[in-house]
């Protein structure tokens, strides 16, 4: 590790990791210490926390159960066109909450497919607001992560497993328990604990499918808190309990992941299987998760499609305003993501200052930096640069994901040399490590702005009502009941999205 300390300035990132610290807790003391009065929870805060655990808890586990049949389906199933299958899977973690929001409403709403299919079976609609709505949605989401870690887990047995498996003449069942169930008890621990921590801290699903007295996270609880009885200190208290609960998830899941084993390292021969278990079991399991996570987005392009060349100009005025939030935000991240990432070759415990994103309410850090502005300048006037801040922020953990990797790779493979070489700081990052990370580099840029692209959170609170970014925009349409417009709009903000994160990730991948 000499090498690195040497040749790597790690206090850029100490410094970016104490920002983001500061920015998470320090504006939950500003909004705690602005509070007038001490603040006690009510019945309702502690029906909304528990709530938000058991639909985290239900949301976790749904996810991680469906995900491990489409994982093993995709992983001893070679057919023409499964990589592509697998990249359109990863689709709806990109697609914004808004978009997926009305996609599902057209499937499972009370006018959707599956209503209508049920109610000519004489049976009852699927209840999509409350409860069952947010888990549902929170399924949609997570079900294609649970599926890539569990993946990732799956190709990690070496082929030469398998092949004395076939030699020992082990059935599919053997396979399973001596060689799939081993994996899955390391790998589906940490999807949970990942995706509990994601569900925890929910406000666009729970503000759109939930709302209600008996359906509200305490993410929306802050938000009520905020925009009805301005209460800042059961606002302060919700978000430590938050904190908390989704911080304690998020360390879990580090931990797991760090202290996994592995079968070994093999020949990186291509993997053989012989025992392969039921092919109709593995078909039924991937055309399954197909039609949950595709028809969706298909019944919002076909919807909003032929509302696209009518849309109102304050449409096209927010899709502006929501290209330059997440332009700024993905600038912010890629040097915070960066500088952390470089420091963690020397420093492996400042990754854990990233975690904290996960836990933290983006309307705390929001408000917090509001009531610091106010004295100063209007915080409508900072409404836009305050949503890049806070996006840029709850981007950082999965950037650092992607980023820590192949930074302590390069560092590993050419840090010795590069020492010997005599390369200076600046050198050995603008020659060795940029270059050799500009895939991931372009990934991670574009995965914080498509990202922020799609965020509907900060900029609900404080936007005024002149000025809005897109997924704002289209949330007032749907309140407006001008559904038709508000297609239009998803399709255009998912185009957006899915556009600006295509350009960067090309760029990263394009002579890298």
């Amino acid at each position: 590790m000499a090498y690195r300390a040497q040749q790597i300035n790690p206090w850029f990132g100490v410094g970016a990791a104490a920002l983001v610290a500061a920015l998470i807790l320090g504006t939950l003391g500003v909004v705690a210490f602005h509070a007038p009065n001490a603040a006690q929870l009510g019945p309702s805060d502690w029906a909304a926390i528990r709530f938000t655990v058991s639909q985290a808890l239900l949301s976790a586990l749904l996810s991680v159960v469906f995900a491990v049949p489409v994982a093993r389906a995709l992983s001893r199933r070679q057919f023409r066109g499964r990589g592509m299958l697998i990249t359109l899977l990863g689709a709806p973690f990109l697609l914004p909450v808004i978009v997926a929001v009305m996609g599902l409403l057209a499937v499972f709403g009370r006018s959707g497919w599956v209503s209508q299919g049920l109610e000519l079976l004489g049976l009852p609609p699927v209840p999509i607001y409350g409860f069952h709505g947010v888990v549902i949605a929170h399924v949609f989401f997570n079900l294609p992560l649970a599926t890539r870690i569990i993946l990732q887990g799956w190709s990690g047995i070496p082929a030469e497993r398998f092949r004395l498996a076939a030699q020992l003449g082990f059935s599919a069942r053997d396979v399973m328990w001596h060689m799939e169930w081993p994996m899955l008890k390391r790998a589906a621990p940490g999807a949970f604990a990942i995706i509990f921590a994601i569900c925890l801290s929910s406000f666009a699903v729970a503000l759109t499918l939930g709302g209600g007295p008996r359906a509200t996270t305490v993410e929306l609880a802050i938000y009520q808190a905020f925009r009805f009885d301005f209460d800042l200190g059961k606002a302060a208290l919700l978000a430590a309990m938050q904190l908390v609960l989704a911080g304690s998830a998020a360390m879990l899941a580090l931990w797991m992941s760090q202290g996994q084993g592995g079968f070994g390292k093999g020949l990186d021969r291509e993997l053989e299987r012989w025992n392969e278990g039921s092919r109709g079991l593995d078909f039924i399991s991937i055309a399954a998760a197909v039609l949950f996570l595709l028809v969706p987005m298909l019944a919002v392009g076909s919807r909003g499609l032929t509302a696209l060349p009518s849309l109102p100009s304050v449409v096209w005025l927010s899709a502006w305003s929501s290209i330059q939030v997440a332009l700024l935000s993905a600038g912010l991240a890629l040097f915070l993501s960066l500088s952390i990432a470089l420091a963690v070759t020397r420093f492996a415990w400042i990754e854990s200052v990233g975690l904290l994103a996960i836990a933290a309410s983006p309307l705390v850090i929001g408000t917090g930096l509001f009531i610091v502005i106010f004295p100063v300048a209007s915080p409508q006037d900072w409404a836009f640069l305050v949503t890049a801040c806070v996006n840029a922020v709850m981007a950082l953990p999965f950037a650092l994901r992607v980023l820590i990797p192949a930074v302590q790779d390069v560092c590993d493979d050419y840090g010795r040399l590069a020492l010997s070489l005599g390369v200076s700081r600046w050198g050995i990052l603008r020659l060795v490590i940029l270059p050799r990370i500009r895939a991931p580099l372009g990934f991670a840029i574009g995965l914080a702005a498509a990202l922020s692209m799609g965020d509907l959170g900060v900029v609900a609170l404080f936007a005024g009502t002149g000025e809005a970014t897109l997924p704002l925009q289209i949330y007032r349409l749907m309140g407006a009941y001008r559904m038709d417009a508000a297609a239009g709009a998803a399709l255009l903000l998912a185009m957006l999205s899915f556009g600006v994160f295509w350009i960067c990730d090309t760029w990263g991948r394009r002579g890298a």
